[in-house]
């Protein structure tokens, strides 16, 4: 499996809209790596997760086709990754189909979304929900809940196919115990894992930095989840923790977990 990361900043980007952070600056005046847009990403050139308000932009600077996706799945309902009145321009009038083209695959919060903002409209949505395992045409799909949200089931998401598992997991937080317990019977061979509050010190478990991500990838390699060998790479990244991309690779390499940029390919 090859996983691309088409955006790679948190909710505000980097640089951010209307900031005057140090790592907002530095992206204006150097481009480069440092230019994050919002998070997402393309499994194989065929599984698209996550659809937010730079998903457009993406499409266009990768010289990608939506045409040939085979299904969308979303993480989670915030605005960065699910931005609903996008999916309108799929379909007629805007385009000539008639029906979507592929299968939505989100949680109850995001098909109820959909339902609400298209009553009418031809989309084809399939629920997930945590820990349950859903074949999507020669993939297996198996959500695991983050530690995000109080009032939805904000998941991460397991791939498998062809004998290889990648764990996707944007806006984990610090994961309960039902989560660590599930994680116990699986191996990974590849990890995507967020890093919003990079170097700066954030008590809000809703997201992970460099500290908390380092004793996440410490416990699951102690469990057998990793092992030395299985590449981590970060993304999601807010311009609020307060570390450039050269900063945040420097940071990130004595935990062995490589700093992921926007248009990234990895493959398993």
């Amino acid at each position: 499996m090859t996983i691309q990361l088409l955006g790679t900043g948190a909710a505000e980007g980097i640089p951010a809209v209307y900031s005057s952070t140090r790592v907002s600056d530095f992206a204006r005046a150097n481009g480069g790596r440092d230019i994050r847009t919002r998070c997402s990403a393309l499994l194989d050139g065929r599984i698209k997760i996550d659809f937010g308000p730079d998903s457009l932009h993406q499409i266009h600077r990768e010289c990608l086709d939506a045409r040939d996706w085979e299904a969308l799945v979303f993480t989670h309902s915030h605005d960065d990754h699910f931005s609903h009145s996008e999916l309108q321009y799929f379909l007629y009038p805007f385009s000539s189909e008639t029906k979507m083209p592929f299968p939505i695959y989100a949680n109850e919060a995001i098909c109820n979304q959909v339902r609400t903002h298209y009553p009418d409209w031809p989309f084809e949505l399939v629920q997930t929900r945590s820990f349950e395992t859903s074949e999507m045409g020669s993939y297996r799909l198996t959500p695991i809940r983050a530690h995000h949200m109080d009032d939805e089931d904000a998941q991460n998401l397991i791939f498998q196919r062809d004998g290889k598992t990648l764990l996707y997991a944007t806006d984990t937080g610090r994961w309960l115990d039902e989560t660590w317990e599930f994680l116990l019977n699986w191996k990974l061979d590849l990890m995507i894992i967020e890093c919003t509050n990079g170097v700066a010190y954030s008590d809000y478990e809703g997201h992970l930095g460099v500290a908390t991500l380092g004793n996440v990838v410490e416990r699951l390699r102690q469990q057998g989840t990793l092992s030395d060998a299985t590449p981590v790479v970060s993304t999601h990244h807010s311009h609020n923790g307060d570390a450039t991309y050269a900063e945040l690779s420097a940071a990130l390499a004595p935990l062995g977990v490589t700093a992921g940029f926007d248009g990234m390919k990895v493959t398993v």
